[in-house]
């Protein structure tokens, strides 16, 4: 039995201005409504397997009570769905950034974006496979 932490610690956040250069700069993207997912798998040691980061544009939520209100709620759907599908860059020794940004122009209910964060955790973890 494996003993999962359903957590979302520091060590996860990605906070280093060099790494999200690098991650805006090379990585990968598409798009799960309504999220745009830019993704970057690396060899660089990074002090998680996955790194993670959230960004609410203030042209599209004005009041900052809006933009962290979507950000709680990206950050629950990524901490209770990110396991099962990236789990095996572990055992690989591949690192992977992650940046979420937020589409659309008003808050959308928790289930519509933890449906959107299940679709993007999924194909993240098929193409880093890859």
């Amino acid at each position: 039995m494996t003993d999962k932490r359903y957590t979302l610690s520091k060590k996860e956040r990605l906070s280093w201005k060099r790494s999200i250069d690098l991650l805006f700069e090379k990585g990968q993207s598409f798009v799960a409504f309504p999220l745009r997912v830019i993704y970057l798998s690396t060899a660089e040691k990074l002090p998680a397997p996955v790194c993670m980061m959230v960004s609410v544009p203030k042209r599209n939520i004005k009041r900052a009570v809006g933009r962290n209100l979507i950000k709680r709620r990206i950050r629950e759907a990524y901490r209770i769905h990110k396991h099962d599908p990236l789990e095996p860059l572990n055992e690989r020794e591949k690192y992977l950034m992650v940046a979420f940004l937020y589409l659309d122009k008003e808050a959308r209910p928790f289930a519509e974006i933890e449906k959107a964060m299940t679709k993007a955790i999924n194909r993240i973890g098929q193409n880093s496979m890859l």
